[in-house]
C-alpha cells in the first residue's frame, strides 16, 4: 500500500481520530422504550456487513492509527459468531491497537465472558439503567434483569472490567441513582450516567424522561463528597470520585455539556455507514469501498473523507413535547 495512505486519522479541526465505535448488528434482545419501539424493523441481513469485511474494516483504521476499537451494536453479543472477530482483532493488540472492549446489555455476558478474556478483551461496558426487576421489565420489555446480574457476575469473574452505563431517566429510576452507584461500587465497578439522546423515533416522549445531569449532580453533591478525577479512558465521560462509596462515577452529557472540542472518535454502522460525529448526518460508505475492485484504496481515500466532512461539534437539544428527534436513526442503528 502507498505509505500515504498510513497516516494519521486527523479531521479538520486538528484533532486525532484514535477511538472506533464498529457496530456488528442493529439487532437487540430488549426493547429499552428511550432506544426504539417496541415493534423495530430491522435491517436487512443482506445489507450488513459481513464479520470479514468488518475485519478488513477494522483493520484499515488501526493502520491509520486508531488505538482502541468497542464493538457495538444494538446487542453485539447476538451477532453470531461474532467471537471469531473478537479473536481476529484481540491478535492486533500490541501491533498497533492498545484496546479492545465492547459495549452489552449484559444478558448474553454469562455465554461469552470467558471468551472475551481469552480474547484479549479486558473491560466491558453494561447498560444497566435499574436493580428492580419490574421497572427494568417496564423499561427494556424483557424480563432479563437476572440474566444481566448474572453477565455481570460472570464478567467480574473472568477477570474483566466492568463499567455499568446507566441513563438517567425523570421519573422512571431518577430515584435510584443513588443506590445504584451505592451498588455497583461496592461491586467494585465504575458507573457512568448518560443523559438520553435524541436519536430515532420512540414510543412516547422524550422529553417527559430527559433528566439533565447537572441537576442529578447537584443532588449527589447534597449526599456524598465529589472530587473531580484525571481518569480517562478514551471516550466523553468525565469522572469525579465519591470518598464515601470508594469508587467512581463518569457523566456523559450530550445536551448540557458538550464535549466535542476534544473528540477522538468516529462510528461505522453494521451497515458499513461511518458517521463523523454521532449527532451529525454526514457519513461515508464504507461497505461500497470494501466491495470494490481495489478495497485498500477506496476504505483508505473513504477515510480521508471523513476526516474532511468530520463537524466541529454536536447540536443535541429535548426542549418540548412533540418536536422530531435531533435524527430520525436510532441509536441501535448507528452503534452506541
Amino acid at each position: 500500500m502507498n505509505p500515504a495512505t498510513q497516516s494519521p486519522l486527523i479531521d479538520g479541526f486538528g484533532r486525532h481520530i484514535t477511538y472506533l465505535r464498529l457496530s456488528l448488528t442493529d439487532r437487540c434482545d430488549l426493547r429499552c422504550s428511550y432506544c426504539m419501539p417496541e415493534r423495530m424493523q430491522f435491517l436487512p441481513r443482506a445489507e450488513v456487513l459481513s464479520l470479514e469485511e468488518a475485519h478488513r474494516v477494522a483493520i484499515a483504521f488501526i493502520d491509520r492509527g486508531v488505538t482502541k476499537i468497542r464493538l457495538t451494536g444494538g446487542e453485539p453479543l447476538v451477532r453470531r459468531d461474532m467471537i471469531e472477530l473478537v479473536r481476529a482483532l484481540g491478535r492486533r493488540i500490541g501491533n498497533g491497537l492498545e484496546e479492545l472492549t465492547l459495549t452489552t446489555n449484559g444478558t448474553q455476558l454469562a455465554e461469552f465472558a470467558g471468551d472475551l478474556a481469552a480474547a484479549g478483551v479486558r473491560r466491558v461496558n453494561v447498560s444497566l439503567d435499574t436493580l428492580d426487576r419490574a421497572a427494568f421489565e417496564r423499561l427494556a420489555r424483557r424480563d432479563r434483569l437476572d440474566a444481566v446480574l448474572q453477565g455481570i457476575a460472570a464478567a467480574r469473574e473472568a477477570g474483566l472490567k466492568v463499567k455499568l452505563n446507566t441513563v438517567a431517566l425523570k421519573g422512571v429510576n431518577e430515584h435510584e441513582i443513588p443506590d445504584m452507584i451505592e451498588w455497583a461500587h461496592g461491586q467494585g465497578h465504575d458507573v457512568t450516567l448518560i443523559e438520553v439522546m435524541p436519536l430515532g423515533e420512540v414510543d412516547g416522549e422524550r422529553i417527559d424522561h430527559y433528566l439533565p445531569l447537572d441537576a442529578v449532580r447537584r443532588d449527589l453533591e447534597r449526599r456524598w463528597t465529589l472530587t473531580p478525577s484525571g481518569h480517562r479512558t478514551g471516550g466523553p465521560s468525565r469522572y469525579v470520585n465519591i470518598a464515601e462509596t470508594g469508587g467512581r462515577l463518569g457523566f456523559i452529557t450530550p445536551l448540557t455539556g458538550n464535549f466535542c472540542e476534544g473528540c477522538n472518535r468516529v462510528r461505522v454502522t453494521a451497515t458499513g455507514q461511518l458517521y463523523a460525529c454521532l449527532g451529525g448526518r454526514e457519513q461515508v460508505d464504507l461497505r461500497a469501498a470494501v466491495r470494490s475492485q481495489d478495497p485498500d484504496r477506496a476504505l483508505a481515500d473513504a477515510l480521508d473523507e471523513a476526516m474532511a466532512i468530520k463537524p466541529e461539534r454536536h447540536h443535541f437539544a429535548i426542549s418540548q413535547a412533540g418536536e422530531a428527534p435531533a435524527l430520525p436513526r436510532h441509536m441501535s442503528v448507528t452503534g452506541g
